[in-house]
């Protein structure tokens, strides 16, 4: 997300052994076994000293976990994968390869028409026991924005292992990174070409995304269909959640290549 790099370094200092996070789940609960096919990227960080839940993303097919290019910011092409819902030093971890699609810059912006923040992690052997979640059909959103479907009062259910909230201390802001997937409820604010921008005011009712929940899943309402994918949102949080939309023709040219797509 967004100050990726500053986030990370402000969580490392306030938690201590450094818990970091890349997006995550504000004004939610705890998710249980509702979304078992939203797992978290794994792996060692220098800056923590340990290794971490660092990201999030979802199972589209046994062998493939779609998540954002901009989690591939550890060396190497090789990743781990948990699906527990709580990640610890005994998780289940699954190994594949990270696949960032080929056109994404770092540094871009992260909300530019031609950021391209996906990518896929492709597993050698088939997940066994988690159903995948399902891709949306070509230009859906579009499709629901012009029959009236898409409006302020539509539904999004946002899923991540990332940050839950920020709390006032010394020193200024911090925040507390669980490491457990988490779950919380949007709604529509706007669409552009490539991205679903969504409203998570807590006065509102509403809850989102935050650090660590980068790649993580917006579903459409209640349904297993991912209308897109968390890639950036406001400073502290608060208000917006941006996602990087699954049913445009640039994110199924990439997709394409690793499933079957709607």
């Amino acid at each position: 997300m967004r100050r990726f790099i500053l986030l990370l370094t402000t969580l490392l200092c306030a938690l201590g052994v450094g818990a970091p996070s890349v997006g995550a789940i504000t004004n939610g609960e705890f998710d249980g076994t509702r979304h078992p096919a939203v797992g978290a990227l794994v792996g060692y960080v220098p800056q923590a000293g340990t290794t971490i839940a660092y990201c999030s993303g979802t199972l589209i097919s046994p062998t493939v976990f779609l998540t954002a290019a901009h989690c591939g910011f550890l060396p190497g092409d090789t990743v781990q994968v948990t699906f527990d819902e709580v990640y610890t030093a005994d998780s289940t971890l699954y190994t594949g390869t990270f696949i960032a699609h080929p056109e994404y810059r770092p540094g871009t912006n992260a909300q530019g028409v031609q950021s391209n923040d996906i990518a896929v992690v492709v597993f050698s052997k088939p997940i066994r026991g988690i159903t995948p979640a399902q891709l949306p059909t070509a230009g859906l959103l579009d499709q629901m924005k012009a029959d009236g479907t898409l409006n302020q009062s539509t539904l999004f259910t946002s899923v991540g292992y990332g940050d839950t909230e920020y709390v006032n201390g010394p020193g200024g802001q911090t925040t507390t990174h669980p490491q457990s997937r988490n779950v919380a409820i949007g709604t529509f604010n706007s669409l552009t070409a490539a991205y679903l921008h969504l409203s998570q005011h807590a006065n509102k009712g509403e809850g989102g995304t935050c650090s660590g929940d980068s790649g993580g899943p917006n579903f459409l309402g209640d349904t297993d269909v991912i209308a897109s994918i968390t890639v950036t949102g406001d400073t502290y949080c608060s208000s917006t959640n941006v996602g990087y939309r699954l049913d445009t023709q640039a994110a199924r040219d990439f997709l394409d290549d690793y499933v079957t797509l709607p």
